[in-house]
């Protein structure tokens, strides 16, 4: 990373630009941009989107290669100023889209008079942890990464384990086995955000590792190597994701009480009509998340779904997104959501998007031929 900036020295690089140079993914183009910049090794610039320049140390860093246990790289900057009663006229709301680190722009919405990844940020600022619940596809997950580029996340499940949390030996090349440091040590020693993401599938018993992290100790002790201890530095932060209607998702007590702000996230049905998305799906929509809210359905097109539709509809038509709509909801609520879309497009009928019948052959491209009759020199 270092050597690409250094020799493009008056350059300036965006995530996206540096990755397609260095074929890695985006997200550890990002880690190792932000590791540079907090090193005093590279600088940043933009706001939207981050840019990435050369400075005076690049050259330098980029002669070895170093990588970095946990703990030694420099903790978020924290406010000289500690500030518990913010207004919003304080700073200036930025409402624009944010382009996430995955190229994929964010459209910020309101919360408490602010912008949400501006309120986010004010509550990492005041450590006040935050849970965000909501059904699926609802943007959680993107809301979190645009609020802040240093994000690690732990995509939560029945299986995950302490070891997922806090790390857990592995075998090295050398045939030895060394102790690979977890998402939560390398947030702590890094002073990083942590997303939980589906914390309500994973074991009470398993989340219970995270808590000492959490309250006035910010710290943990990793039993599994030699009994260390692993101290938060200024900026970890912690915040949680929630699919209440999601099979086996249980909000504990314990868990609910260490989020000190729970935020509930729903589909902007507005933004999704200003993303051209077909007015009479959003209108559906929209109008299956209120029996939602009503207790009379299970299940409605959340913005994920809405944009997927979008997407299909480009590719394969709107008689095949509409059918696929339907067919992406449940088995139980399927008959209901196939009703509102006859209603609202004025077809006959919806059925989920099934194959048909064999084509003939005549139908069916044909492989150009390959036979001896065409290998020799043309006549």
């Amino acid at each position: 990373m270092a050597r690409l900036l250094a020799d493009r020295p008056t350059d300036t690089l965006t995530i996206g630009d540096m990755a397609r140079q260095l074929g890695h993914s985006h997200g550890a183009v990002r880690n190792a941009a932000l590791t540079l910049v907090r090193r005093g090794e590279a600088d940043q610039s933009g706001t939207g989107q981050p840019e990435f320049g050369a400075n005076a140390k690049t050259a330098a860093a980029a002669q070895t290669a170093v990588i970095s246990p946990p703990g030694t790289h420099a903790p978020r900057t924290q406010p000289t100023t500690a500030c518990t009663t913010i207004t919003a006229a304080t700073t200036p709301k930025q409402t624009g889209p944010i382009r996430r680190a995955g190229g994929q722009l964010y459209h910020p919405r309101e919360l408490a008079d602010l912008p949400d990844v501006e309120a986010l940020n004010r509550l990492r600022d005041a450590d006040v942890p935050v849970l965000l619940y909501g059904p699926p596809g609802t943007g959680k997950t993107s809301l979190v990464e645009a609020a802040f580029p240093d994000l690690l996340t732990v995509a939560g499940d029945g299986d995950t384990t302490v070891g997922d949390l806090i790390g857990e030996y592995t075998q090295a090349d050398s045939g030895g086995y060394v102790f690979q440091y977890g998402p939560l040590v390398t947030a702590m020693t890094e002073g990083r955000a942590l997303l939980i993401d589906d914390a309500t599938l994973i074991s009470p018993k398993v989340l219970a590792a995270l808590y000492p992290a959490m309250d006035g100790r910010r710290q943990i002790q990793v039993k599994a190597h030699k009994g260390e201890t692993i101290k938060a530095e200024p900026g970890f932060y912690v915040v949680a994701g929630h699919n209440p209607g999601v099979h086996g998702a249980v909000l504990t007590e314990a868990l609910a009480s260490r989020f000190s702000v729970q935020i509930q996230i729903g589909t902007d049905y507005d933004l999704a009509l200003a993303l051209r998305i077909d007015a009479r799906v959003v209108r559906v929509a929209r109008h299956l998340a209120r029996q939602v809210e009503l207790g009379e359905l299970g299940w409605a097109p959340q913005l994920r779904e809405l944009l997927s539709y979008q997407k299909t509809e480009a590719v394969l038509g709107t008689k095949a997104a509409l059918a696929n709509l339907v067919g992406i909801a449940p088995v139980e609520d399927r008959d209901i959501v196939a009703d509102a879309v006859v209603k609202a497009v004025g077809v006959k009928k919806i059925a989920p998007l099934t194959l048909g019948k064999q084509l003939p052959a005549s139908a069916t491209r044909q492989p150009p031929s390959t036979g001896s009759a065409h290998r020799g020199r043309p006549r």
